[in-house]
């Protein structure tokens, strides 16, 4: 009996160091394997090309009076300004798209309408292509400025207690949609010489000037159709829808973020037209300066600077018009919020 317990011990025994092996031996192979299996590697991330962004400002302002001795009038200001970018860019292409949209109306006691005291539609398209000196590129360029809707000069009515319809007869139209609105394409190139500035210089540049409100073509240069050249006094319907210039444009872009709460961007547009008075040079010019003062709020200052020989400035002194420069200006405190794409 002694002799069979210790036969099945031996078995046992041998049967466990036998399976312990082969345990070591699995276990051995499978490291090897594991040593000789070529580590995984993550795939490479996709490239983004285009890059997008929109800012937004919302400005209000309102003034309440009540027994103020020095006078004035309540009245209610609301201006909405809309900047978005699409930018594309690969290998030795760059696209650079801008659509700037910008109004604001004011609302006061003294008169019982709407005043507009804004407004602009203005988009810009920029095809780049690099050339073998660096940060210059060939260059097309494209844009078009017009704005949403009339735009009026507010008399005052000659009747003692005018209703609203008497101060809308007294009001004066000065510009509307495509009335006028400014179409040109050119060619040329493009410097980049930070990253913060962008010249775009284009000798061969073509256009048109579309004013559709014909009690607002005189104004703005349009010349009488021909077949009215012998009328003394032409209506506005007897000029010219429009106007082809061909020319030489200057454009100088500025986008200057000095800190995180103060950026300024800048543009600078100068044209020459080829095919009349070419010394006259159309002069367009830009400025937008943000103060971050919260998270969310910001005072915004603009300025635009243009100066335009074939528009004409009409008021009482001068009837028949005269050639100056223009000038707007805003203080604005509002509301802004930017949507960016991750780079």
């Amino acid at each position: 009996m002694k002799k069979t317990t210790t036969i099945i011990c031996a078995l046992l025994f041998g049967a466990a160091a036998l399976t312990a092996q082969n345990t070591v031996d699995t276990a051995a192979e499978a490291a090897a394997a594991l040593q000789e299996t070529p580590a995984t590697e993550a795939p490479a991330p996709k490239p983004v090309y285009w890059q997008e962004s929109v800012k937004t400002n919302i400005n209000f302002t309102q003034t309440s009076l009540t027994n103020w001795a020095a006078g004035g009038f309540d009245n209610v200001t609301l201006g909405a300004y809309i900047d978005a970018h699409a930018d594309y860019a690969k290998e030795k292409l760059k696209w650079t798209n801008r659509l700037q949209l910008d109004y604001g109306f004011l609302y006061s006691e003294d008169k019982p309408i709407m005043q507009k005291v804004k407004d602009q539609i203005y988009f810009q398209s920029n095809g780049a292509y690099d050339t073998p000196v660096r940060n210059l590129f060939y260059s097309a360029d494209f844009s078009f400025k017009t704005q949403f809707g009339n735009n009026f000069v507010y008399g005052t009515p000659s009747v003692a207690d005018p209703t609203k319809q008497d101060w809308k007869n007294a009001r004066t139209i000065k510009s509307g949609f495509f009335s006028p609105a400014y179409v040109t394409l050119g060619f040329g190139i493009k410097w980049t010489p930070a990253k913060w500035l962008t010249v775009n210089a284009s000798p061969l540049t073509g256009g048109f000037v579309i004013v559709d409100d014909a009690a607002l073509r005189k104004t703005y240069g349009m010349v009488v159709h021909p077949r009215f050249e012998d009328v003394a006094s032409p209506e506005g319907y007897m000029y010219r829808t429009s106007r082809f210039e061909l020319g030489a444009q200057l454009k100088a872009d500025i986008s200057l973020k000095v800190n995180d709460n103060f950026e300024y961007s800048s543009q600078l547009v100068l044209f020459s037209n080829y095919l009349k008075n070419p010394q006259n040079i159309r002069v367009n010019w830009d400025n937008r300066f943000f103060w971050k003062i919260a998270k969310y709020f910001t005072l915004t200052l603009s300025t635009n600077l243009i100066y335009d020989d074939t528009i004409r400035i009409t008021n009482e002194d001068h009837p028949r018009g005269y050639r100056t420069a223009q000038f707007k200006e805003f203080l604005e405190f509002g509301f802004t919020y930017t949507i960016a794409s991750k780079k």
